[in-house]
């Protein structure tokens, strides 16, 4: 996979994960309850992830929200800080 498929992909997987949990990356760091970096952050920890197969499959179970992030989150912590669910 090249770098920008990559990113492209874990891009869709960080912003889906956080729409799942009731955030929102991108209002987040525009309003300042998050850093302008968080969106690109969260991105690059995403890439670095291992569980991308585990992550979509989660996801797919989780399609109407879910109140938590799954344990191996590398966002896990920002994710539920800026979640509304």
């Amino acid at each position: 996979m090249g770098l920008f498929s990559k990113i492209d992909r874990h891009s869709a997987l960080a912003n889906r994960m956080a729409n799942t949990v009731g955030a929102n990356l991108v209002e987040a760091s525009t309003s300042g309850m998050a850093p302008e970096t968080a969106v690109r952050t969260a991105i690059y920890s995403c890439m670095k992830c291992d569980q991308t197969d585990a992550c979509e499959d989660w996801l797919d179970a989780h399609a109407d929200g879910a109140d938590h992030t799954p344990d191996y989150c590398r966002n896990k912590a920002l994710l539920e800080r800026l979640g509304h669910r």
